[in-house]
């Protein structure tokens, strides 16, 4: 089995529109790419819900899947005049063969190495250092693979600061990768805690795959208790919002650490968290930054 693909450059302001337009058409998918990836003028864009940075990228190019027999160019011409183009923009024809989408997949994944005693391995591969700490993770429908630098700057914390028989809050847990790792550097009590049921499912099937105990929950249901260390590795909105609830479970003289914060966002969320505990830069990874603080 083969499908066609269509591919066609545009601008931000027409991109979502023709995308929209080109799935109403008949394509089975479309998605938008930055033009320019790949090269000097590459975009990199970070957003959050109610605060994305850059409307899309100027120079964008636009890829639908359709099936095989369709007319690409009556189905673009369709859509560029449904989207309100001038006229149908001049596009490639691919053609894209049937694979084992699952191997392809999964091929992408590598063993990801965090430190010389902890690694991160999907469960199709062999861990390349059977003595390390091994967190057996499978990319899904939760955040946190190990793979994003917020993760790797969280999982750095963490091994720098669990010690034997500490308790550990996994604040916004989503996979549950942050307690999972707690847990298998010596942790005593572990919980998690996200606002997706989703993330909890999969932070509860994870940790038993890595025979760890941890509480995973809603965070919807009351938590009760304060931890020697807890990690948030959420956005800055949601942190700047959630700053009361989580500073409340941080012990006097326990340690947080956040982390899905932008350089340039870094004074402000310290200048939130003062007023709890006083937080300064413990690291920095590309663009982000992880915050840490010891509450007085």
């Amino acid at each position: 089995m083969a499908w066609q693909s269509i591919s066609f450059l545009t601008d931000a302001a027409n991109a979502e529109p023709v995308c929209d337009a080109l799935i109403e058409a008949g394509a089975l998918s479309a998605s938008i790419e930055d033009a320019d990836a790949g090269t000097p003028d590459e975009q990199p864009q970070f957003g959050e819900p109610g605060s994305v940075n850059t409307p899309g990228w100027q120079h964008s190019r636009v890829v639908a899947l359709l099936e095989l027999d369709a007319d690409a160019a009556a189905l673009l011409a369709e859509a560029a005049a449904a989207a309100g183009l001038p006229a149908a923009p001049e596009f490639t024809v691919d053609t894209v063969e049937e694979q084992n989408w699952v191997q392809l997949t999964q091929s992408q994944f590598d063993p990801i190495r965090v430190s010389d005693r902890l690694w991160i391995v999907p469960s199709w591969h062999e861990a390349p250092d059977p003595s390390a700490v091994n967190l057996i993770l499978d990319p899904g429908m939760a955040f946190g693979t190990g793979s994003h630098p917020t993760t790797r700057l969280c999982l750095e914390w963490l091994e720098r600061n669990v010690e034997p028989g500490v308790s550990v809050l996994d604040y916004g847990c989503g996979s549950g990768i942050l307690a999972i790792a707690a847990a298998r550097l010596g942790a005593g009590r572990v919980a998690g805690v996200d606002i997706d049921p989703q993330a909890v499912e999969a932070a509860n099937a994870n940790a038993e795959r890595n025979g760890v105990v941890a509480d995973f929950a809603d965070s919807a249901e009351a938590l009760a208790g304060e931890y020697d260390l807890v990690v948030a590795n959420i956005l800055s909105n949601p942190l700047r919002v959630l700053a009361p609830a989580i500073c409340a479970h941080v012990r006097p003289g326990g340690r947080l650490a956040l982390s899905g914060i932008l350089r340039e966002q870094a004074e402000e969320i310290i200048a939130i968290y003062a007023q709890w505990l006083p937080l300064q830069v413990a690291d920095v990874r590309e663009d982000w930054v992880c915050l840490s603080g010891v509450r007085p």
